[in-house]
């Protein structure tokens, strides 16, 4: 794979930003996380894994400083360092890294993540108090049911706290064994006030997670490589629903993926314009909604 001109890119961004009046990006789906976890992440796209299953090279294959030096040249003004167990016993010094992490990085919203587990309870209330803005939630990875009992105080906590979790739950690129919008739709009928992102807008099954923002008012999606030609070519959003997606445009986030994508940064941005939902729709979704969700100046 040719690797990107950096400063060319940087370039295009910030024609971007001139044309829609934008002081900068705020990025609610990227990808920061120990390196020894990481790198096994960047090993399973490479290997093409059951949930992959596609060629996936990752542009942005860089050491830590390098990625955010590269998140800083796109302007990118705040960002999330969004980071998942697969297995019990991770969460809580995933955790603890996250807190480290955003502690030595201002401009990283401080993210944190958990597991149904005993005293997964314990561990998320520590992390709010520690100052958590944005929790993970990879139903397809970790490969559970989000209406575990063991994680209903957890999610009555974050609808308590009003702490928007961004959630990996819809079937795309992979299903996985709870995937999908019907456990979704039931944790939301238990509890209605969950400020739950969806992630990837909830592809493949863009209708049904579309109905569930319009159902519940704390109900967002984010863009993560939505609408790129990387995931047109196989889940293609539908054209029929542009209208309810310009209806929701003030709960739509501009998310990435960054750095574990298979195309440069700026492709994400060019898939929102290209989508002529209008200028001041691309605003809110590229900056405006997230400051207004994490309450950012």
């Amino acid at each position: 794979m040719t690797e990107p001109d950096i400063g060319a890119e940087a370039q295009q961004v910030a024609a971007f930003l001139d044309r829609y009046r934008l002081p900068g990006l705020v990025d609610v789906h990227t990808h920061f996380m120990p390196e020894r976890v990481l790198r096994k992440v960047w090993a399973y796209f490479d290997s093409a894994g059951p949930l992959v299953g596609t060629e996936w090279p990752i542009t942005y294959r860089e050491e830590e400083g390098q990625r955010l030096a590269r998140l800083r040249e796109f302007k990118v003004e705040a960002f999330t360092s969004m980071l998942y167990p697969h297995k019990a016993g991770m969460a809580p010094w995933l955790n603890e890294w996250a807190a480290d992490f955003a502690a030595r990085t201002p401009d990283c919203l401080h993210t944190a993540t958990f597991f149904p587990e005993p005293g997964v309870e314990a561990y998320v209330r520590q992390a709010l108090e520690a100052g958590a803005r944005v929790f993970k939630a990879h139903v397809q990875v970790g490969a559970y049911e989000p209406n575990d009992p063991l994680l209903d105080p957890v999610w009555g906590l974050l609808a308590e706290a009003g702490v928007p979790i961004v959630t990996h739950c819809g079937s795309g690129p992979a299903p996985g064994k709870h995937t999908g919008p019907e456990p979704i739709a039931r944790l939301l009928a238990r509890h209605p006030r969950l400020p739950l992102v969806v992630a990837h807008m909830g592809m493949p099954e863009y209708t049904d997670f579309l109905a569930l923002t319009e159902r519940y008012a704390q109900v967002r999606l984010d863009t993560t490589m939505a609408f790129t030609d990387f995931v047109e070519r196989h889940t293609p959003f539908p054209r029929d629903e542009l209208g309810r997606l310009a209806d929701l445009g003030d709960r739509v986030l501009l998310g990435s993926d960054f750095p574990n994508i298979p195309y440069p940064y700026i492709h994400q941005l060019e898939a929102i314009e290209r989508l002529g939902l209008g200028d001041d729709w691309v605003r809110a979704v590229c900056r405006e909604n997230a400051v207004a969700l994490f309450g950012l100046g």
